[in-house]
């Protein structure tokens, strides 16, 4: 492990020419802020008087937000409904300066995730969403290669939603061109995953795939199997107050987490891929993007919802 840690301002003008393909599950994170002042007489519930609500980019379209924010070029590929919440999830993407490419379907609900929160709690969350079809998806496919020409990277943010249903082939087309594919995963298959370049698990899914560890021995031993069996590249894993591991040929390199406040995890692992894809597209090595991504996790978890870290908080 490097005595000296990565600085972002090193990698600062290759970034600017990154260029950063995202896709994946795209989401509306909507926050309703207000005071909780009495019980409903209804039922045993607070009653909460809304004050101010926020719009913000959640899922795929967060990541994108925060490969925006770093200074490189955002592009992002998704399925959305054509309702007001998809509408409203473009118009703050452009605003964000994402090249977006949706493809807008009246037979699906853009996903939305309504969280209300009195005294800076989070009190309910309400999600809407359904999943898209496979065939919906895979008109996408011929998007997602006039797209990937552009790509010095992609980033695939697999949500759980549906929208990753061919990522395979999408995987397979990257490869044959020769582009770098980052994966944040989900599930317990992660075949579907096999020949991508780096895989970022957080410690509970990983634990899903390969079962615990009694101690890091055991899970560098595990992890490399895995590697291993999905042929691909790297596996960085984020452990919380752990910090991070990255497994490649190299063997392990973990860092500790940046000691600070934590306010909301919500995010942060958006924010980790989208920096180790930006810095790697930029030409930095897997261990020092890992270091900046670290950094840039520290700053979002002070923040509350999902948010990004700017380059002025990296130096």
């Amino acid at each position: 492990m490097s005595p000296v840690p990565a600085k972002f301002s090193a990698w600062r003008e290759r970034v600017a020419a990154a260029r950063v393909l995202v896709v994946g599950d795209v989401m509306l994170d909507r926050y309703w802020f207000g005071d909780v002042e009495r019980i409903s007489p209804e039922a045993p519930v607070p009653v909460v008087k809304i004050a101010r609500m926020e719009e913000r980019p959640g899922g795929a379209a967060n990541v994108a937000r925060n490969v925006a924010a770093l200074g490189a070029t955002a592009m992002l590929l998704s399925v959305t409904g054509d309702d007001e919440a998809g509408t409203t999830l473009e118009r703050l993407l452009e605003d964000a300066r994402i090249k977006v490419s949706f493809l807008r379907d009246a037979g699906l609900t853009t996903t939305v995730k309504l969280r209300v929160i009195a005294r800076q709690q989070q009190l309910l969350r309400i999600d809407f969403e359904t999943a898209p079809s496979r065939e919906l998806l895979a008109s996408k496919l011929t998007d997602y290669e006039q797209m990937l020409a552009d790509a010095n990277v992609v980033v695939m943010s697999d949500y759980g939603k549906g929208g990753l249903a061919h990522i395979a082939t999408m995987i397979e087309r990257a490869r044959n061109v020769g582009t770098r594919v980052l994966i944040d995963p989900k599930g317990e298959d992660w075949a579907k995953y096999r020949g991508a370049t780096l895989l970022t698990p957080n410690r509970g899914e990983l634990r899903q795939v390969i079962g615990r560890w009694r101690d890091e021995q055991e899970l560098a031993r595990k992890a490399q199997w895995l590697r291993s069996e999905l042929g691909i590249d790297a596996l960085l894993v984020t452990r919380s107050e752990d910090g991070m591991s990255l497994f490649d040929d190299n063997g392990v390199t973990s860092i500790p987490a940046q000691a600070r406040e934590v306010y909301d995890v919500s995010g942060a692992g958006d924010t980790v891929i989208a920096t180790l894809g930006t810095l790697i597209a930029a030409g930095a090595p897997a261990a020092d993007a890992m270091r900046i991504a670290n950094e840039a996790a520290g700053v979002v978890v002070g923040k509350l919802g999902t948010a990004v870290a700017y380059p002025a908080e990296l130096q």
